[in-house]
């Protein structure tokens, strides 16, 4: 890709009122947005999700692989969701994977989600560091973290395998 492309993909760019900023840091190191999508349900807009990587790409597979700092982040548009329906979301996400190997780290990281749960305006991220794991984040300030790039997999992999929540917030975060 010619490099004024490259340049132009890497803008702040804005969806459903929300602007997201071109550049953030993970680990210390700048990772670009790659990309920003829209999660509704049941036509009614609940987050905008964005995917930030090191090196930007259109491949899923090979965001999901990339072992280099990176950040999902959803940025909450829904006046509130509740605990219950966070932590049912997540069981959605993690599926049958949520009772196998992994499933201890899926119950950990749904202990993290407030009890008052996540209302408008609030960014709830997922940052990965290789050699360290998967941070949960809110506004900003670390939940907990999850070791390993095994968990990362999982986690990114619920935005851009093969059953994200919406065809249309993958597609976005990829940059499509």
């Amino acid at each position: 890709m010619p490099p004024l492309l490259l340049l132009s993909s890497a803008l702040a760019a804005s969806l459903a009122g929300v602007t997201l900023p071109d550049q953030v840091k993970v680990a210390g190191q700048a990772i670009t947005l790659n990309g920003l999508g829209l999660r509704e349900k049941y036509y009614i807009d609940i987050y905008v999700g964005g995917l930030y990587l090191q090196h930007p790409t259109h491949d899923a597979a090979a965001a999901i692989a990339a072992d280099e700092p990176k950040r999902i982040v959803m940025h909450f548009v829904y006046k509130a969701v509740t605990h219950q329906q966070m932590l049912a979301t997540f069981q959605e996400g993690f599926g049958d994977r949520s009772t196998g190997p992994q499933g201890k780290n899926v119950v950990e990281m749904g202990s993290w989600v407030p009890a008052s749960g996540v209302k408008r305006g609030d960014e709830l991220g997922f940052d990965y560091t290789p050699g360290v794991g998967t941070t949960m984040t809110l506004n900003g300030a670390a939940l907990g973290t999850i070791p390993g790039a095994d968990f990362m997999k999982m986690v990114f992999g619920i935005y851009l395998g093969p059953k994200p929540p919406t065809a249309a917030l993958k597609a976005g975060m990829l940059g499509g």
